[in-house]
């Protein structure tokens, strides 16, 4: 992987998180139903993400922002 696919890789990652940061601490939903919105944006964006390694992904920033 070349130093460009990874810039672009991880400012894709880091967009992701904090787009999902900010939609948990303002949405109107409950929790659940904003994780489960977050992990479905998720697995259109990067159809290659496993769904194990995504719900980790997804638990541990509802837990940064509850913190």
């Amino acid at each position: 992987m070349n130093s460009n696919t990874a810039t672009l890789a991880l400012a894709l990652f880091g967009g992701i998180v904090i787009g999902a940061a900010l939609g948990v601490a303002f949405a109107p939903k409950s929790g659940a139903e904003t994780r489960d919105d977050i992990r479905d944006y998720i697995l259109k964006k990067l159809p290659g993400i496993k769904k194990d390694k995504l719900d980790l992904l997804v638990e541990e920033i509802a837990s940064e922002i509850k913190s």
